[in-house]
């Protein structure tokens, strides 16, 4: 399953296009406050499938009942180029768990690789699990990443949180994936390159929140 999230108009779709505008992207700061803020959206968007339970609050002047959380979501990003995305989900899920994955592209030898080489997460074992990396392009990262994770336990429910995907990624996900899972972006893009590159895109995700690496 495939959400879209910026399909309607709304202020998502404004801090989407910054994030696109090669001009506007080139500070760095306002970069790095803008996928923090599609984090957050986002957070509210998938927070709205959790379960919940209700509660009993004491205010002031009576007594109500609120649906609040069953249980927090754990919070996991790829590195490097998720963690301000990464950040947004953790304004509002603040209690969570969180774990870590070091992954990145192995280029140069023909068919582009991924090599992962950190992992730090909790146990996974019937966990609701949002995984987030801003760029859904090839689909690799993401598969190879949920298989080491499965070394944790298998989740319950794994939601993949992208800012744009392309479409070879989302089939890749859709064939390869082996838990129950949902793909949330902000939009849908047209393809990828000769260099699997997401087009229109928005660029290096990583580069451009924290400087090209060599």
């Amino acid at each position: 399953m495939v959400q879209l999230v910026a399909t309607r108009p709304s202020i998502a779709n404004h801090f989407l296009k910054e994030l696109r505008d090669e001009v506007i992207q080139k500070d760095r700061g306002r970069f790095r406050r803008n996928l923090q803020r599609l984090g957050e959206i986002m957070a509210v968007e998938i927070s709205k499938t959790l379960p919940y339970r209700e509660e009993q609050v004491v205010t002031p002047l009576g007594v109500t009942r609120l649906q609040t959380l069953a249980e927090y979501p754990v919070l996991i990003t790829i590195l490097r180029a998720g963690l301000p995305y990464f950040e947004g989900f953790q304004h509002y899920f603040d209690e969570s768990d969180c774990g870590f994955i070091g992954a990145y592209r192995q280029e140069g030898t023909g068919e582009i690789s991924i090599k992962l080489d950190y992992l730090a997460t909790p146990h996974l074992e019937g966990r609701i699990v949002i995984l987030i990396d801003p760029m859904l392009a090839t689909g690799k990262s993401v598969t190879d990443a949920i298989t080491v994770l499965l070394k944790k336990g298998k989740p319950a429910h794994v939601h993949i949180v992208a800012l744009v995907a392309a479409p070879e990624g989302l089939r890749h996900l859709d064939q390869h994936l082996p838990v129950p899972h949902t793909v949330w972006a902000f939009a849908q893009d047209e393809k990828l390159d000769s260099r699997s590159y997401i087009v229109p895109g928005l660029g290096d995700a990583g580069d451009l929140s924290f400087g090209e690496k060599t």
